[in-house]
């Protein structure tokens, strides 16, 4: 097993995994470790919660657990670049509609052209044009 870098919920966690073919497999112990999440009888388990999981064989193999399957079972969506060793999970969907149907952005603070900090939440209540760009 090697060093797997996993972006989930913000932070960048190291996970030991083995890449097969595109397929990630993880220790079970790392996901235990670095995320709280155990297989257990009764499903995926974080603390009290548990997520039934219908396919345990679709999850766990003799690799570890399959990282796509775990992020199925969660219902979160994943970013995945086996090549160079690294993804990231998305939110779940239930929690984008929520956020979605709350008509509210997230806060986030960024520069501007003087280099002064702006929040989003400071202009509350407010029209707001927010204008992106990527090079890419």
């Amino acid at each position: 097993m090697e060093s797997f870098a996993l972006i989930d919920e913000g932070n960048a966690v190291d996970l030991q995994a083995v890449v097969v073919d595109g397929r990630v497999a993880v220790s079970t112990q790392s996901l235990e470790t670095a995320l709280g999440w155990t297989l257990k009888p009764e499903g995926l388990c974080r603390g009290e919660v548990c997520v039934p999981v219908r396919e345990p064989g679709d999850l766990l193999n003799s690799r570890g657990i399959d990282l796509a399957a775990f992020a199925r079972v969660l219902g979160r969506p994943l970013a995945l670049d086996p090549e160079n060793r690294a993804a990231a999970l998305g939110t779940s969907s239930s929690e984008r509609g929520a956020q979605l149907a709350s008509l509210e952005a997230p806060d986030f603070t960024l520069p501007d052209l003087q280099g002064k900090l702006h929040s989003l939440s400071d202009h509350r209540g407010k029209k707001v044009l927010l204008v992106a760009y990527a090079s890419w």
